[in-house]
Order: C-alpha cells, then structure tokens, then sequence
C-alpha cells in the first residue's frame, strides 16, 4: 500500500541545496559511512554522564576507552543503516552523494565493515569499561537497525520518536562505564534526549520535505500540517524542559545547571512557536541549529555544576 505523503507544507518555502561533494578517497568514503559527525553530537552527552557518575573527572584512560568503544558502536550502526537505506539514498538530494549511492563501497564491503566496527567496539568496552557498558552499546545499535531502520522508518511517522531511544543510549553506556550499574539518574538523562531528539530531528525533517516525500519516508512533516508538526515540537519541548529539571533533585545538582537547563528550555519552546508563526526554512534551520546548542549548552552545565559543587 502506497504511503500517503500529502505535500502539506507549500514547497515555496523549502529550497533544496545542493548535495554535499562525494568522499575523494576509499578511506574517506569508509569515514563517511561512520558519519561522525552525528557520532560528534552524541559523545558530548557521554563524558559529563561519566562525570556526574564519578563526582568528579573520571580516569583519562577510561574516558578515551568509553569514547573510543561509543564511537565505534555508532559508527556501525550508522553504516549498517546507509546499507540498509542505499535504495531511498539515491532518491534524497543530500544523501546522493553518500559511498553506497555512488558506488564507492560495494554493500557487501559495507556490511562488513559495520559488522567489524561492532565487533571491536564491543571488545574494546568489555576489556577497557565493563560488561553491561559493552553490552548497552550493542543493544542501542541492535535497536537503531531493527527497530528504527527496519521497521519505523519507512512505515510510521512515530520513526523518529521510538527510534530516538537508540540516540538517548550513550549517556547510559557512559555512566555504566563508571558505575558498571544503572540508577535513576542516568534514566533521567536517558529520557532528555529521548525528548529532546524528535524537535530537534524534525526541524531538519521540515527543511528536507521533499526529500522526504520523493523517498516514501513518512516523517511527521510529511505526512501531517506544519500546525500539527510545530505543536509536536512544542510539546516535546516542553517536557524536555520538565526532564532537565527533574535532574536537580535527582542527581542534586546546583543552581548553575539548573538556571541553564530553564532558561534553554524556554528559549527551545519559544523557538518551536516561532516556527509555526513563520514556517520558513531559515527558521527550521536556525531552530535545528539552536537544538544542537541546547544540548551542548545543558550537558556542559551539569559538568561544570559537577566539578564546583
């Protein structure tokens, strides 16, 4: 059955830009498969969660392991999903160019590659961290390929929302690291990015419409109103805000984090109205943008809130 991807938001409005320059080297087109500069975003909640499950700096050695382990885990995980999306790929202007499109990994090569990654990130956390960080690690890629590239991506415009969970795992794998246990504190933060990736994920998602819609990918600005998608963002929002905040008590921090925690999280909400009130691609974008500042700027807070208590 033909997915129904409406043209609901006026195309006037997004423009595509062209397609980023294709990898000039196999090893580059391997890098590229890891895409690190996602794998970027999600380690920067990794160290503050060791921080605040040491009280403290962890040892060196077992933050570069964790970030060594992490960075291996998500980059398989990102190639696995390139080969799993090589057919839509070649449908979307900003993913034209990626090494399975082009021809410049074979699928085979590809897979094999991710499969190797996973390997060796498990391996690397198991002998520098611990077990259950090793094993939290794997679960998240298992379920970012199943779950979401399998399974939601293609059929649910709830992709993004259940899928996200897989994105929230660093933060667990991290504390597990120090810990080599769970508590309620790394769960909060588990849940902050949870809520705090289908905002973020769809302000880029309004910016590349069409993209979405020549592929079939049901994202929620495809296939609902920009009314409907920015009161999503709002909402998320907001409880996005209501989570950080329920890490004071929980993890007892101070009024650093906290101030920071409310004051970004009002700007996020705020930002998200103003989209609906000016549904224009410098606005998706200029909110997608802030979205990556809102997290750098939350999880800084709560490790120099950490370190000064």
């Amino acid at each position: 059955m033909a997915l129904d991807v409406r043209p609901v938001i006026p195309s006037r409005f997004f423009s595509h830009k062209s397609r980023g320059a294709a990898p000039s080297s196999l090893i580059g087109a391997y890098v590229a498969l890891m895409k690190l500069r996602v794998v970027e975003l999600l380690l920067v909640t990794t160290i503050p969660t060791m921080v605040l499950a040491h009280d403290g700096w962890p040892s060196v050695q077992l933050m570069v392991v964790t970030l060594i382990g992490g960075t291996l885990a998500a980059g398989g995980a990102n190639a696995i999903n390139m080969y799993i999306d090589r057919d839509i790929d070649k449908l979307m202007v900003r993913t034209q160019n990626r090494p399975l499109v082009t021809g410049a990994i074979t699928p085979r090569a590809a897979m094999i590659f991710a499969i190797a990654l996973e390997i060796i990130a498990f391996c690397v956390l198991f002998v520098g961290a611990n077990l259950l960080a090793a094993c939290l690690a794997i679960s998240a890629t298992l379920f970012y390929v199943f779950v979401y590239s399998l399974w939601l991506k293609r059929t649910s415009k709830q992709n993004i929302v259940i899928g996200g969970a897989a994105g929230a795992m660093p933060v667990l794998v991290g504390w597990a690291a120090v810990t080599n246990s769970l508590s309620w504190a790394p769960v909060v933060l588990f849940v902050v990015i949870f809520l705090w990736t289908p905002p973020h994920f769809w302000a880029l998602a309004i910016r590349h419409h069409d993209d979405y819609k020549a592929a079939g990918v049901p994202m929620l600005p495809v296939v609902e109103s920009l009314e409907r998608t920015v009161r999503s963002m709002t909402t998320y929002a907001v409880l996005l805000t209501i989570s950080t905040l329920v890490l004071v008590p929980v993890a007892e921090l101070g009024w650093l984090y906290g101030i920071t925690a409310l004051v970004f999280g009002v700007a996020f909400v705020i930002g998200s109205v103003r989209l609906g009130k000016d549904p224009s691609e410098k606005r998706a974008m200029r909110l997608f943008t802030f979205s990556i500042t809102y997290v750098t700027a939350v999880f800084v807070a709560l490790t120099i809130d950490v370190l000064v208590r």
